[in-house]
């Protein structure tokens, strides 16, 4: 029932928002009861910060995952994160929007659980870069931060626009990011 809390909740908040989905809206659509909803969450900031959790441990995970293959190189790990964000999209494509979207609505206590992890991602992301800048497999004179905001910038940004049913499929879009971040856009 949790699970279900949580899926019909994502639903709702990506629909109408956080700050305008009730509680009352959410077990209405499940058709429970508050009660129902009150034994698994204490509050509705307390449903948003599991929507929040479970989302980024999800991608550390796997970016991890990622990273930890010896037999990659730096290019192919940049390109297994770029997919993955963007393949993401069809199962994780609406608790990205929230995550990103509803974050001002969590407590300075909960975001202090939330912003660490964020920034852990970024920085994982961030390392990976700079060791490829190291061993010459990207440009030596790149800013390895600002390199990798752009990255991420630009893959997070495809969860308000990319449809995973449409013409181009994940991984042409992961290939044409990447491509487009290793050999830029000069003829």
């Amino acid at each position: 029932m949790k699970e279900k809390i949580t899926e019909f909740s994502i639903q709702l908040f990506e629909k109408q928002g956080f700050s305008e989905t009730s509680i009352q809206d959410i077990v209405d659509s499940i058709g429970v009861t508050k009660g129902t909803f009150y034994y698994y969450f204490s509050s509705k900031e307390e449903l948003l910060m599991d929507i929040h959790l479970g989302y980024i441990d999800e991608m550390l995970k796997l970016q991890l995952e990622i990273f930890e293959d010896p037999h990659k190189t730096c290019k192919e790990k940049l390109f297994e994160v770029v997919f993955m964000l963007i393949r993401k999209i069809k199962s994780q494509g609406s608790s990205a929007k929230i995550f990103f979207r509803e974050m001002q609505n969590l407590n300075e206590e909960r975001l202090a659980k939330i912003i660490p992890k964020r920034d852990q991602f970024r920085l994982n992301l961030e390392a990976l870069i700079q060791d490829g800048i190291n061993k010459g497999e990207f440009r030596p004179d790149l800013n390895a931060p600002i390199i990798t905001f752009g990255i991420l910038g630009m893959t997070n940004w495809s969860y308000q626009w990319f449809n995973p049913s449409g013409k181009a499929s994940e991984k042409e879009v992961a290939e044409t990011f990447v491509e487009m971040m290793l050999k830029g856009i000069q003829a």
